[in-house]
């Protein structure tokens, strides 16, 4: 079974480059979004494997988005993808329960990893 990744951030072009590394790596794109509510409702329509999440969008950012998406699955995945490097806003996402942190600009080889070591191919959704 293909593992599924929802893509969060409201740069289309941040998006098409977390897109691309992903499908090269045999992640399947289970939907995207541009801010933190279209986030979380995408989330409970997909069931992805893993987000990856931006912090700074308009309307409902990042943070509002991770507090959605654990509230409804505790158990969902999520890396925070952002350039925002305030140690605060990064504490805050942890302690909410991100998964991982990736700073933008970002190798698409350690997004990869990143995403392979929070959904190993052998711990698929419905393996």
């Amino acid at each position: 079974m293909v593992r599924r990744l929802l893509v969060t951030d409201d740069a289309l072009i941040i998006r098409e480059l977390i897109k691309d590394a992903a499908i090269g790596a045999g992640w399947e794109i289970a939907g995207e979004a541009s801010n933190g509510q279209e986030a979380i409702d995408l989330y409970l329509q997909v069931r992805p494997d893993a987000v990856t999440l931006d912090l700074v969008m308009p309307y409902y950012d990042g943070l509002h988005a991770l507090r959605g998406i654990l509230d409804a699955d505790p158990d969902a995945q999520v890396i925070v993808v952002s350039a925002l490097e305030q140690k605060t806003v990064l504490k805050e996402a942890f302690k909410i329960g991100a998964a991982d942190f990736i700073v933008k600009p970002f190798e698409k080889d350690h997004l990869v990893a990143t995403l392979d070591a929070i959904v190993p191919e052998s711990s698929q959704v419905g393996s």
